[in-house]
């Protein structure tokens, strides 16, 4: 079945390989004394492209956002390497969100809106049965509204992580690249990323959650427990 092939994502292993690995070595782990300054950043990202290409594997697809998370590590790497102004790490970071936000709104205009990839999917949402809900009470053009509404909040979260990224990494990283003051700030910033960033826009992607199936219920008229997909019993 096909639940049964998709195996669930591991957060612990997500924070370990994208944030604590990736810190612990930037900043204790990139002197001379142990891999060197280049070294050092080399091993660090190898953690989380490692990671994105074992997504690949596990979920058999491309997965837009894991690569855009890969590309955006690469770009990192390329800089460090390169050894370019700190400035340009600033402006990949707010670029990557933006992107994402700007593909968001765009994608309203085609058959594929990244709401129903993002919230909107047969994962989680009895998508037949809802559709057919809205046919018989006639809120199709209603939900449609709510569709798009939900995907300018999406939006939202990702302009507000961009904003945030550019304001951290301007006063992390202050130290030019090659250097192992640049390497620690790096690492400074991956591990401020996460409770700085990814938490507050978390919170305005759960607030886009609750609106959206705030909404199913009321043009639907179905209780919650007939609109989310049951979790199988564990065998």
């Amino acid at each position: 079945m096909k639940q049964d092939n998709e195996k669930k994502e591991n957060l612990l292993l997500n924070l370990l390989l994208n944030i604590v690995i990736p810190t612990v070595i930037l900043t204790k782990f990139s002197g001379e004394n142990y891999l060197g300054v280049k070294m050092g950043i080399v091993v660090a990202l190898a953690f989380p492209i490692g990671y994105g290409v074992m997504d690949f594997f596990r979920a058999k697809k491309v997965n837009f956002f894991s690569a855009l998370g890969v590309i955006s590590i690469l770009l990192t790497g390329g800089i460090s390497l390169l050894e370019l102004d700190p400035k340009y790490i600033a402006i990949k970071e707010a670029a990557i969100p933006a992107i994402l936000g700007l593909a968001t709104i765009l994608s309203l205009k085609t058959k594929y809106p990244l709401v129903k990839t993002l919230l909107f999917n047969d994962k989680i949402i009895q998508i037949d049965r809802v559709n057919q809900a809205l046919k018989e009470h006639q809120n199709e053009t209603a939900f449609g509204r709510t569709l798009v509404n939900a995907s300018y909040l999406i939006a939202t979260s990702f302009f507000f992580s961009s904003c945030l990224n550019y304001i951290l990494a301007k006063v992390i990283i202050v130290s030019p690249p090659g250097t192992e003051e640049f390497n620690a700030e790096l690492g400074k910033m991956t591990a401020l990323s996460y409770p700085v960033i990814a938490i507050p826009s978390m919170l305005i992607l759960v607030g886009a959650l609750f609106y959206l199936f705030r909404s199913i219920k009321r043009l639907t008229q179905l209780p919650l427990e007939h609109v989310f997909i049951e979790p199988e019993p564990k065998k």
